[in-house]
């Protein structure tokens, strides 16, 4: 039988916040989770927990063969991207490391389509994938979206989800601040106990 924690680590691993399905930054944000009573989660604490959520986004495939080493690559680089969004939510400037983080990662790979030949069909447009550069390529695609995140229309309904401890981002839709039906009614109790205390 699983144990409450394993019950809760599996619910948040595949609830997604709103808007991690279209931005695989604010998936990696939120790739850390803080849960009721100060536990926490990371979804990237391993190399095959890193290889699962990489290939769960079409990152990389499922039989990548990923190491501690890359699993820490994409851990860094969850950490800039939150201080980027936390920026951005709170109004506040970005940190220069951060910039440069998600720049560099964006840099390390071609970007552009190259021309290839295939001896069977003839020429066709790709962009070079080798599998020795998976998670180099991963880092960029996330480091991109995170740049598109950051200046695009949908910056300006990125907010933090606002029931505590919860730590993750989410993109609004309404009035909605919670990143899933748990935190809201979390927060529902809440406000409901704080008006009860009030009234006796």
């Amino acid at each position: 039988m699983r144990s409450v924690e394993e019950f809760v680590t599996e619910e948040a691993a595949t609830s997604s916040a709103p808007g991690e399905d279209e931005h695989p930054a604010l998936a990696l944000a939120n790739s850390a989770l803080v849960l009721p009573g100060g536990r926490t989660v990371d979804l990237l604490g391993t190399p095959a927990q890193a290889e699962q959520w990489l290939a769960r986004r079409d990152l990389a495939p499922a039989d990548a063969g990923l190491a501690e080493v890359c699993a820490a690559r994409l851990r860094v680089l969850r950490e800039q991207v939150r201080s980027l969004l936390a920026s951005r939510v709170a109004g506040q400037p970005a940190p220069p490391a951060a910039v440069t983080a998600v720049n560099d990662a964006m840099t390390r790979v071609p970007t552009a389509s190259l021309l290839m030949w295939d001896a069977e069909t003839g020429p066709y447009r790709a962009t070079p994938h080798p599998t020795t550069a998976i998670v180099e390529h991963a880092l960029a695609v996330i480091a991109s979206d995170a740049a598109d995140l950051l200046t695009a229309s949908d910056a300006a309904r990125l907010t933090a989800c606002a029931s505590p401890p919860c730590n993750r981002f989410l993109l609004k839709h309404g009035r909605r601040q919670w990143c899933s039906t748990r935190c809201g009614d979390r927060a529902r109790a809440a406000r409901a106990y704080a008006r009860r205390t009030t009234m006796d």
